[in-house]
């Protein structure tokens, strides 16, 4: 799972998935991070689907995870706010 510390943060590389039947982290495709959503890619809903459900599974408020860079394209990095990459992976492979 690809991971980095950014500060204070954490920027972890993902694969958003749309048209999938409910939001999910969902397994690893390469070193990135598959993350399942049922929004639709527009104006943002899937976006903000797939941090509430990385927020979810990290156990965290929505607000502390967001789109670094790649809104509009598949392979994201996410920020999450306040983190360590230890606690990141070992949450985040619970879920995978």
């Amino acid at each position: 799972m690809r991971t980095e510390a950014d500060g204070e943060d954490v920027l972890l590389w993902i694969k958003a998935v749309p048209g999938a039947a409910r939001d999910q982290v969902a397994g690893m495709l390469g070193d990135r991070l598959k993350v399942r959503t049922s929004a639709p890619p527009e104006g943002g809903k899937a976006n903000r689907a797939i941090c509430r459900a990385i927020a979810a599974a990290l156990g965290r408020k929505p607000r502390e995870v967001s789109i670094e860079s790649g809104a509009t394209n598949p392979e994201k990095i996410i920020r999450i706010a306040r983190a360590t990459v230890g606690e990141v992976r070992k949450r985040l492979a619970a879920d995978a």
